[in-house]
C-alpha cells in the first residue's frame, strides 16, 4: 500500500472507533439529566435509581470515548500536514471554540457531578448534569461545523492567499452558520438520542427477561422506547434533509449512493443495482419511476445529475482525473443505514404499541430484544462511511484532493508501525468498554448505589 491509503486506513480505524463512543454520550446525557430532575421534582426513589445506574453506563462511554478522540488531533499533525497547512486557519477556528467553550464547560460540571453530591447543593448537582449535557453537545456542534466545510466550504468564509497557498478564513460567522453543519447537528443529537435509548432498550430488555428489578426496568424501557420512536423519526427526517441539500452541494456524492450513470429528468430510485467490482460499471439495475425526484427534491420532476455528466464537468472545472467516488461503498451503505434506520422506527414503534396493549414483562421477545441494540451502531457507522466516502477524491470539496493533503514525508515502515499500534490499543481498549459496560449493566441498579465507577479525573474532557 502506499502512504495515501494506509493514512486513509489509519485515520478511518481511529474515526470509526472513536465515533462509536460520541453519539452515545450525546443521548446518554439528556437522558441521564431527565432522570435526575424527575427525582429531584418527585424523590421518587426509582428516579434515583435510574440516574445512578444510567449515569455509571454514561460514565463508562464517556471516559474511554474521550482517549480514543485524542489521536485524532496529533493525526492531523502527523498524518496529514499538508491538510493542516492548508486549511488550518479555518479548521482550527472551529475546534478552538470547541476546546475553549465545550471542552471547559463539560469537563468542568462533569468533575461536579462526579465528586459532587453530598458536597454542593442538590441543585448545583442537578445543574451540573445538564451543563454537562449541553457541553457535550455544543462539542459535538463545533466539530461538525468544522467536518461541514469539508463537506461543503461556504464561498464567503474563506479567501485563498496565493502568496503561501493557503486558505484563509474572512468571516467566522459563514463558517459557523454553513447551513450543513447545521444539518448534521441535527442529524447527529437525534441519532444519539435513538443510540442512548436503544441502550437503554437492550439493558432493560436483558433484566425484564430475566424478572429482576421489574418497577425499575420497565420504567426504563417504556421511556426509551418512546424516545426511541421520536428520535429514530427525527435521525430519517434530518437524513432526508441532508440528502436534499446533498444533491445542490455534492452532487456527485447523491449520484453515486443511487448508482445513477445518467442525468436523468424525472429521476428514478435504484431499489437494487449491481455493479462489477471495481463499483464503477453497472451490469443490472431495477429501478422505480420518479421516486429518486422526489427524494431530492419533493416533487416528481426535477432532473437529478447523473455520473457521467458530473464527471465531465468536474474534469472541466478542475482538470483531468477521476472524480468519481467508489459507487459500490456508497451504494451500499446508503441501503444499509436506511434499512436499519427503518427497522428501528418499525421496532421502536412496536415496543410503544406492545406496552400500551398490556404488561410487557410478561413478553417473550424481551429475550431477544437486547440484540437490537446492534442496529444503531450499524447504521452510525454506515452513514459516517457514506459520508466520507462519498466525497473521495476530495478531503475539503472542490478545493483540495485526498492525494494531496497527506504528510509529504511519510514512510511506509512509519505508517505500518503506527497502524498496527493504534489497532493493538483500540482492540485493547473495546474489550474494556465491553468488559465494564457488560460487568455493571448486568449487575443492575441495586449496585450502581453501592460502588463508584473508577474514572480517572485525566479522562474528563471533550471527546471530540
Amino acid at each position: 500500500m502506499d502512504p495515501v491509503t494506509l493514512s486513509r486506513w489509519q485515520f478511518a480505524l481511529t474515526t470509526i472507533y472513536h465515533w462509536l463512543f460520541v453519539p452515545l454520550t450525546l443521548g446518554m446525557g439528556w437522558f441521564v439529566a431527565f432522570m435526575q430532575t424527575r427525582y429531584f421534582q418527585t424523590k421518587d426513589p426509582i428516579w434515583r435509581k435510574m440516574y445512578k445506574f444510567w449515569g455509571k453506563l454514561f460514565l463508562i462511554n464517556f471516559a474511554i470515548g474521550v482517549v480514543t478522540g485524542i489521536v485524532q488531533e496529533f493525526q492531523f499533525g502527523m498524518n496529514w500536514s499538508e491538510y493542516s497547512r492548508y486549511v488550518g486557519d479555518i479548521f482550527g477556528a472551529p475546534l478552538a471554540v470547541e476546546a475553549l467553550l465545550a471542552f471547559f464547560l463539560e469537563s468542568t460540571f462533569l468533575g461536579i457531578w462526579i465528586f459532587g453530591e453530598d458536597k454542593v447543593s442538590a441543585k448545583v448537582h442537578l445543574a451540573s448534569i445538564w451543563m454537562v449535557a449541553i457541553g457535550s453537545n455544543l462539542s459535538a456542534l463545533w466539530i461538525l461545523l468544522a467536518n461541514s466545510f469539508m463537506q461543503a466550504p461556504p464561498a464567503n468564509a474563506y479567501t485563498f492567499n496565493a502568496a503561501n497557498g493557503r486558505l484563509e478564513l474572512i468571516n467566522f460567522f459563514a463558517l459557523a452558520g454553513n447551513p450543513k453543519g447545521w444539518i448534521f447537528f441535527f442529524h447527529t443529537v437525534s441519532d444519539g438520542l435513538a443510540m442512548a435509548a436503544f441502550l437503554i432498550l437492550a439493558v432493560s430488555a436483558y433484566h425484564i427477561a430475566r424478572k429482576q428489578n421489574l418497577d425499575f426496568f420497565k420504567r426504563s424501557f417504556q421511556m426509551a422506547a418512546i424516545i426511541g420512536l421520536v428520535a429514530s423519526v427525527l435521525v430519517f427526517l434530518g437524513g432526508h434533509t441532508m440528502g436534499q441539500y446533498m444533491k445542490e452541494v455534492q452532487p456527485m456524492k447523491m449520484a453515486a449512493l443511487e448508482g445513477l450513470w445518467k442525468t436523468e429528468q424525472p429521476a428514478s430510485f435504484s431499489l437494487l443495482t449491481i455493479g462489477d467490482l471495481s463499483g464503477k460499471k453497472e451490469i443490472w439495475s431495477f429501478r422505480i419511476p420518479y421516486a429518486m425526484s422526489f427524494l431530492a427534491c419533493n416533487n416528481f420532476t426535477c432532473e437529478v445529475q447523473g455520473v457521467d455528466d458530473l464527471q465531465a464537468q468536474a474534469v472541466k472545472d478542475f482538470g483531468p482525473g477521476d472524480y468519481i467516488p467508489l459507487m459500490v461503498v456508497t451504494y451500499w451503505t446508503f441501503r444499509i443505514m436506511m434499512a436499519f434506520g427503518l427497522v428501528m422506527m418499525g421496532v421502536t414503534a412496536f415496543f410503544v404499541w406492545a406496552n400500551a396493549r398490556g404488561d410487557i414483562t410478561r413478553a417473550k421477545w424481551m429475550k431477544w430484544a437486547p440484540w437490537l441494540l446492534l442496529l444503531p451502531y450499524l447504521a452510525n457507522a454506515s452513514g459516517w462511511l457514506l459520508t466520507e466516502m462519498g466525497r473521495q477524491p476530495w478531503i475539503v470539496y472542490g478545493l483540495l484532493k485526498v492525494e494531496d493533503a497527506v504528510s509529504p514525508n511519510l514512510t511506509i515502515v512509519d505508517l505500518w508501525i503506527s497502524l498496527i499500534g493504534y489497532t493493538l490499543v483500540y482492540g485493547s481498549l473495546a474489550v474494556a468498554m465491553v468488559y465494564l459496560m457488560k460487568k455493571y449493566a448486568v449487575a443492575g441498579p441495586d449496585a450502581a448505589m453501592h460502588e463508584s465507577v473508577d474514572v480517572a479525573p485525566s479522562l474528563v474532557g471533550s471527546q471530540d
